[in-house]
């Protein structure tokens, strides 16, 4: 992605693993995400009742989980816009 990646501005669990985004310039769309949350401060948050914990952070605009666990918002955004990852191999 080139340039500043619009804000998250909402972020529902649609079921779990898959998080229903909203971005400031209108694109809204559901990814999987359970694969890319590694590392030992996901653990808790890939449980169901830890993932539907889910915010939006409105200083960093993006989703994150209690405790500090969150998500790039560019890795989101090109994930929702082209429906493949940008780099399969990082976590989000």
């Amino acid at each position: 992605m080139i340039g500043l990646t619009p804000d998250i501005t909402d972020a529902a669990v649609a079921r779990h693993g898959v998080l229903r985004l909203t971005f400031a310039d209108g694109l809204m769309g559901e990814v999987e995400v359970l694969d890319r949350m590694r590392g030992p401060v996901f653990d808790e948050r890939r449980t169901p009742e830890g993932f539907a914990k889910v915010a939006v952070d409105r200083e960093t605009s993006t989703v994150t989980w209690p405790g500090g666990a969150d998500l790039a918002p560019d890795t989101l955004y090109e994930r929702v816009r082209t429906g493949v990852w940008p780099d399969p191999d990082v976590a989000a």
